[in-house]
């Protein structure tokens, strides 16, 4: 009798008998396997904005609604999975008050849904000390923030006092711009996410990135920047205009006893970039090509102030490096997206375009004392006990160092 084999015949006297078996398919890689949690994210804003379109909007917001929530669970069974997982729950917090701040911000429903629903989120590295995971929307004009149940706590009583100030700014400020806040519930675990403002260009190129904080604190960031020797040429009118803005931001989070907060900048170097565009279209004249067939762009670059964790194909209607040109005419950025945005002023010695934000605005002073005093003496104790007055002259002081 022949031995059986791999869809080899087997001879058993006068019968013939032949082995099956089951071949196996690759599984196809889905969206959702990767990230499931930003898939239920799009999910979870599309439904909650076309929700707020049955909703009346209120002449004015109510102490209920910082406390109201909209929350919603689905269970499918072998539905849609390729897409989402079969039993997630989205929960929106404070609905009106965020849609109210989006209005004060210049923020569209249909440019947020748009924004953070077209395509997939990608995962990009923090500038600062905090080390959060963050995500920022295909277009870089939003950041997603991983947040601790704890800061999220702090994120829904910090917006008591938050909305009052925007209101009063008119929507001008250098805080964080807070957009959404959202606690996506996927196989049992729960994850919180806060959506806020790139403080970044969404089309230029950040060439140089800073962490400034006051003197007072450990990380001293503000040391790179002074190693450097770079000095930041907005004109005397436009420091003015800056520290004054700086200054009502700063009082606001002093008489909340936030400290360990930072001043994001970024830098983009307009001759640099002419350079860099230059060469990429000597390049595509010449009909020069890199690895895998195409062109480096600007999206391989990071936009929230560090790096990208990977490099992803960018949307048809993505800024691209025609914008760019628009430097050389002086509108390097565009001003209704990239707020936080302060140009060169003439004597500059290089033109450039400055991106400037306070960013790590959750950190309560006391909090943090409660903490040190417990504890062994050490150098974060000694941070955490620095009162937000202090912490706050600090911050100025190192920025008049080096604003011109």
């Amino acid at each position: 009798m022949a031995s059986a084999g791999d869809g080899k015949i087997v001879h058993r006297g006068s019968k013939f008998k032949k082995k099956h078996f089951k071949p196996k398919y690759q599984k196809t890689k889905i969206f959702r396997a990767n990230e499931p949690i930003l898939s239920v994210l799009m999910w979870g804003v599309n439904h909650t904005i076309l929700e707020l379109n049955h909703v009346s909007i209120p002449v004015m917001l109510m102490p209920e609604d910082f406390k109201a929530f909209s929350k919603i669970k689905v269970d499918n069974h072998h539905y849609n999975k390729e897409s989402l997982p079969s039993h997630f729950v989205v929960k929106e917090y404070c609905p009106l008050v965020f849609r109210n701040l989006r209005e004060r911000f210049g923020i569209s429903d249909e440019e947020y849904m748009k924004s953070l629903i077209k395509s997939q989120p990608v995962a990009t590295e923090p500038l600062t000390h905090s080390k959060a995971r963050l995500y920022q929307s295909h277009n870089k004009m939003f950041i997603i923030e991983i947040l601790t149940s704890e800061l999220a706590e702090l994120l829904q009583l910090f917006l008591k006092q938050y909305h009052p100030y925007i209101v009063e700014q008119h929507g001008k400020t250098l805080l964080p711009q807070f957009v959404g806040m959202y606690r996506l519930t996927v196989e049992g675990a729960e994850t919180y996410l806060a959506v806020m403002r790139n403080i970044f260009s969404s089309s230029l190129k950040i060439h140089y990135k800073y962490d400034l904080q006051s003197k007072h604190s450990t990380f001293l960031k503000d040391s790179d920047i002074l190693k450097d020797g770079k000095i930041i040429h907005i004109g005397p009118e436009a420091k003015e205009r800056f520290l004054e803005s700086l200054g009502a931001d700063i009082e606001f989070l002093k008489k909340n006893n936030v400290t360990e907060y930072s001043l994001c900048l970024g830098i983009h170097d307009c001759k640099k970039s002419e350079a860099e565009v230059g060469e990429q279209e000597k390049m595509e004249a010449d009909g020069n090509e890199v690895e895998n067939g195409a062109l480096p762009t600007d999206d391989d670059e990071d936009s929230a102030g560090s790096g990208l964790g990977q490099v992803v194909p960018t949307p048809p209607d993505s800024p691209r490096a025609g914008e760019l040109r628009e430097v050389k005419n002086g509108s390097g950025f565009i001003s209704k997206r990239d707020v936080y945005a302060i140009s060169s002023c003439e004597k500059a010695p290089n033109p450039e375009i400055y991106f400037m934000g306070l960013v790590d605005v959750l950190t309560h002073c006391g909090t943090k004392k409660k903490s040190a005093k417990g504890g062994k003496h050490t150098a974060t104790s000694e941070v955490s006990t620095v009162q937000p007055e202090q912490y706050a002259q600090g911050l100025i002081e190192v920025l008049n160092r080096i604003l011109e």
